[in-house]
């Protein structure tokens, strides 16, 4: 059947480096092939220009009366509202400005007024911030886990359930609606971290019912320092101010020695300090560029690409892919693996110095999920973006398969507990800072 994938791609947006080459050990260069994109992702290019549209433009927001500040500040509040439309908030939802999902979660974990219940296949964002956590192991089914989650707050109720929406392991996509109903009705609110998730598939808060939504830009093809954390506003208001500063304050006075202080409600009273204003146009920017491609053509061009992923996969000899659950119903093109007898960090160091591929190893700061589907030990992921091809998918396949085959060409050592080729001749000065005028 003729492939419809250049077609596909065609109409993806396009990604700033798409045609970036990198050094091999060999004294080769190679056109790179970037399969981290579970990590970080770069600028799309329309992000990368707009911002550089808005520089000139650069200066303060909110209380500047110059002309700058008032296009500065316009751009801020544009951004807010198509974030907010990009995520499916409700009219009445709060969205602060953060810095990444991580903040985001620790923001809403100072405001969350009783206990919270999460699963133990949770990046470490969600697994950690909360003060009273309750952790449901994940069972062998998508099924048998809600129903564990049921059971969970049935038996001791909890304020609010945080949760993943896919898996920054496995892409495993978790059912976010019947999370949320199963939530509800056991008077728990529900968080999502959507930072996997929303690069990926559409996300909608209002649809699903949730209660709050968590994300990354630098996940998002924005990679300009920017998150958000989007959602009901009571929590929110009640909660002491996440960074106590300027903008968050409506007055200030003194009596006697001490500071009294009326704090504005959210999302100001989040938001001290200035603002990320190239991190929050940055992600508005990628949102809007995202958002006609979200419903067919980023999933149809992830579903071949996992395809000729998974069919290859499956022919390197030994290779084990990782799974959380039987009947996942939907996954994003992340998939981790494990290779015996080459430890994970061995892998990832050759794929890198021989054949020019990114990818990652290691726990993935999600260590209870890996440690139990591995025995212990790290693994290799791949995730695919929206400059992935064919090509990169061959090139991995074909590096993985010469590797269980043979092992490294090159020699490798252990390094301040990384694996390092040595020696190593790849130039890492490439990026020099600007020289001075004189």
């Amino acid at each position: 059947m003729l492939s419809t994938l250049p077609a596909i791609t065609r109409a993806l947006p396009t990604v700033v480096g798409d045609d970036l080459t990198v050094p091999l050990v060999d004294g080769r260069r190679v056109r790179y092939v970037d399969l981290d994109a579970a990590a970080s992702t770069p600028p799309l290019r329309s992000v990368a220009d707009h911002v550089a549209d808005v520089l000139p433009y650069y200066g303060s927001v909110h209380r500047g009366a110059g002309h700058t500040s008032r296009v500065c500040t316009a751009l801020l509040e544009r951004a807010r509202t198509d974030v907010a439309r990009f995520v499916g908030a409700r009219p009445d939802d709060a969205l602060v400005l953060t810095r990444h999902t991580t903040d985001a979660l620790g923001l809403l974990a100072s405001a969350v007024p009783g206990p919270v219940v999460t699963l133990d296949l949770e990046h470490h964002a969600t697994l950690l911030p909360w003060r009273a956590h309750r952790v449901v192991r994940a069972r062998r089914t998508v099924a048998e886990t809600l129903d564990a989650l049921r059971g969970e707050l049935a038996a001791r109720p909890a304020a609010l359930v945080a949760i993943t929406g896919a898996s920054n392991v496995t892409g495993e996509i978790l059912p976010v609606a019947d999370v949320v109903a199963l939530a509800h009705a056991a008077g728990a609110r529900v968080c999502v971290d959507a930072a996997q998730l929303a690069p990926h598939r559409r996300v909608d808060l209002a649809g699903w019912g949730a209660d709050y939504l968590a994300l990354s830009a630098h996940k998002l093809y924005a990679p300009y320092g920017a998150g958000v954390l989007v959602g009901r506003r009571d929590w929110l208001d009640a909660a002491p101010p996440h960074l106590a500063g300027g903008g968050a304050v409506r007055s200030v006075a003194l009596d006697g020695d001490r500071c009294e202080t009326a704090w504005l409600p959210a999302p100001q009273r989040h938001e001290g300090g200035t603002p990320n204003l190239l991190g929050a146009v940055a992600l508005a920017a990628a949102c809007r560029a995202l958002d006609p491609v979200l419903d067919d053509t980023i999933p149809a061009h992830e579903a071949e690409l996992a395809g000729l992923l998974h069919d290859g996969l499956a022919t390197v000899p030994g290779l084990t892919t990782l799974s959380a659950f039987a009947d996942a119903p939907d996954r994003t093109a992340t998939v981790s693996f494990t290779l015996p007898d080459l430890p994970a960090g061995l892998v990832a160091a050759a794929l890198s110095a021989e054949h020019g591929i990114g990818v990652r190893d290691g726990k993935f700061c999600a260590h209870p999920l890996v440690d139990r589907l591995t025995g212990g030990s790290g693994a290799v992921r791949t995730s695919l973006g929206l400059r992935t091809t064919a090509d990169d998918v061959e090139r991995l396949v074909g590096a993985l398969s010469d590797l269980a085959r043979r092992g490294p060409t090159w020699t490798y050592a252990l390094t301040d507990g990384r694996w390092t080729p040595r020696p190593d001749p790849r130039p890492l000065d490439v990026v020099e800072p600007p020289t001075s005028a004189a």
